[in-house]
């Protein structure tokens, strides 16, 4: 679709997954005409952390290293995660060198600053609610994320929506997490945890989760917001260190307890609508890919479009190619979800074993093996690593050796 007249994009919605593509789609062909229609403006964007790696990182690297500068300059480096259970803090191994994280609201103005630059044209203050209210296109992208009005308006997707069972707040403190933390506190009705880690120099995002039952046995599903706060405080003040806790929506509205949304659809576009991001899938936050696939979808999408001059075509290749990639980290998804919505399954552990168990909860066979046997195998699995990764360190040695004594 390259071309000197480019193509008419609308994008509805200025989160990640919205500025990504247009950034993208300006930088293969500046002749498109590109406006991303956003709700809010962008001091208002909610500042929830969000935390991406090394192969986000490189493949945003290969399409802008502007943009790719940008967030660097901008994100919270941290290398370790930790679980503290039961008094013992357990630093789990085989976790990659560095990882980041940022917030939301700071992300966003990285990506609207370089969209500006490129010539997208932003407007703000456009609550879209459906089709009839956007101006013509060639192609209207939906990037209006899980509660997509888009979606819900449009025929031809046929979305799915599973909710999970356990609670959780997503909340923000002024303590400074350096590194990514879980954790767990006893209570007379259940396990709290907080899944924790910082954003930014001054802040830390801090999502505390637990089943339903103990929601209810604490009183939390009546308590109002201040006070649960307050109460939250004193379960995790151990780890707080005097900090307090507060919403991370920074919009004057009070933290809820909700339930997270599994979102599929068995189709991605519907005539000259298609779908990226959230407004496509989520995936649990509790393996921390959400903003990591939304970009990746944007990325497909400018690809697919670009490869293809039709749309209908490249609309077909996208969502096929995007669905099929997408079926591991759902998979990890789903599985870590059922993992601590299934927590009494494993807090009878050892400390270290219910640490080694948290670290494999992505693998579908910790679900139905007995915990004692797949720590065993965990525990196995780790050692054969760690002596690959010993071999491989050491044959060039002994090779480099073993040639200096061979006789000439």
């Amino acid at each position: 679709m390259d071309g000197d007249c480019g193509v008419k994009v609308v994008c509805v919605g200025g989160g990640p997954a919205g500025l990504s593509l247009a950034i993208f789609m300006k930088l293969r062909d500046s002749a498109h005409d590109i406006t991303v229609l956003e709700r809010d403006e962008p001091a208002a964007a909610a500042g929830l952390g969000m935390t991406l790696g090394t192969r986000l990182l490189g493949m945003i690297a290969d399409r802008d290293p502007v943009l790719a500068d940008g967030i660097r300059e901008a994100q919270f480096v941290w290398h370790d995660q930790i679980t503290h259970f039961r008094g013992e803090r357990l630093i789990a191994k085989g976790v990659d060198s560095a990882s980041y994280s940022i917030s939301r609201r700071r992300l966003v103005q990285v990506l609207t600053t370089r969209a500006l630059q490129l010539g997208v044209r932003m407007e703000y203050g456009r609550n879209v609610q459906a089709i009839s209210e956007l101006p013509e296109a060639d192609l209207i992208v939906a990037a209006d994320g899980v509660n997509s009005r888009i979606r819900q308006g449009t025929e031809g997707f046929s979305a799915n929506e599973v909710t999970g069972r356990n609670k959780y707040i997503w909340l923000s403190t002024t303590k400074v997490f350096e590194d990514f933390y879980f954790l767990f506190e006893r209570t007379d009705s259940g396990w709290l945890w907080a899944h924790a880690y910082g954003i930014s120099p001054e802040a830390s995002t801090f999502i505390v989760e637990c089943t339903p039952q103990t929601w209810t046995g604490l009183g939390l599903d009546a308590m109002p917001a201040p006070d649960a706060l307050r109460f939250l405080e004193k379960v995790f003040v151990e780890h707080l260190d005097g900090h307090g806790l507060i919403s991370d929506l920074d919009n004057g509205r009070d933290p809820v307890w909700l339930n997270f949304r599994t979102i599929s659809n068995e189709h991605w576009h519907a005539g000259n609508v298609v779908l990226v991001g959230d407004s496509a899938h989520t995936t649990h936050f509790a393996v921390g890919m959400g903003m990591t696939l939304a970009i990746e979808d944007a990325g497909a999408l400018v690809d697919s479009l670009h490869e293809h001059a039709d749309i209908q075509q490249a609309l077909g290749a996208y969502e096929k190619r995007r669905q099929a990639e997408l079926v591991p980290a759902q998979v990890e998804a789903a599985v870590s979800e059922r993992w601590f919505e299934n927590i009494s399954r494993y807090t009878g552990s050892k400390p270290q074993q219910f640490a080694v168990l948290l670290y494999a909860r992505r693998s579908p066979l910790i679900a139905v093996l007995p915990p004692f046997l797949a720590y065993a195998l965990r525990r196995a699995v780790l050692q054969f690593t760690i002596l690959d990764d010993f071999r491989r360190w050491v044959a060039p040695a002994v090779k480099t050796l073993y040639s200096k004594r061979r006789p000439a």
